[in-house]
């Protein structure tokens, strides 16, 4: 059996205590180089974001990755490559080759015809928050050809010419 007072003390380092308020510091506790950064951890969507104390100097992170959008936009666009390049004649032979289903192809090679801008956004994790694969991929609603009404339909302002 092992000792009690050693299981204590194993539990108390694995206990973690966050306090918002408070100072940077580095200190040694018990031979080992202790940094404390006071954080704040909140939830965005399935991920969590450590949010730095306020009042400090710190570089603004104000992205947040999709990452399965951004793979499902990565296949849509590489697919989109085998039909031009007359490697596949369409998306259910497509389907075919990579063995997938023909309608789920259909849906994520929709995600190509996104504007430039959406795409880029998607890209950079600048995106809504309730832009996610399920609605790009006009499961929710369908999607508009007008880059316009894609905007309008995502939550993104509009988008000047520049001229």
């Amino acid at each position: 059996m092992s000792d009690p007072k050693t299981r204590n003390e194993k539990s108390a380092a694995r206990r973690v205590v966050i306090t918002p308020l408070g100072k940077s510091r580095q200190f040694e506790s018990g031979g080992r180089s202790v940094t404390f950064v006071p954080l704040s951890i909140k939830r965005r969507h399935r991920t969590k974001l450590i949010v730095p104390p306020s009042g400090e100097t710190v570089a603004k992170a104000t992205t947040s990755m999709d990452l399965p959008l951004v793979r499902t936009l990565g296949k849509a666009f590489y697919w989109e490559r085998l039909i031009e390049g007359g490697e596949v004649a369409n998306a259910t032979e497509l389907a075919r080759l990579f063995k997938l289903e023909a309608g789920w192809v259909s849906e994520v090679l929709r995600m190509t015809l996104l504007a430039p801008d959406i795409v880029r956004a998607i890209l950079e994790g600048r995106q809504p928050r309730h832009l996610n694969l399920h609605a790009v991929r006009g499961r929710q609603k369908e999607i508009p050809l007008d880059w316009t009404e894609q905007r309008r339909l995502f939550g993104f302002g509009t988008v000047s010419s520049g001229t």
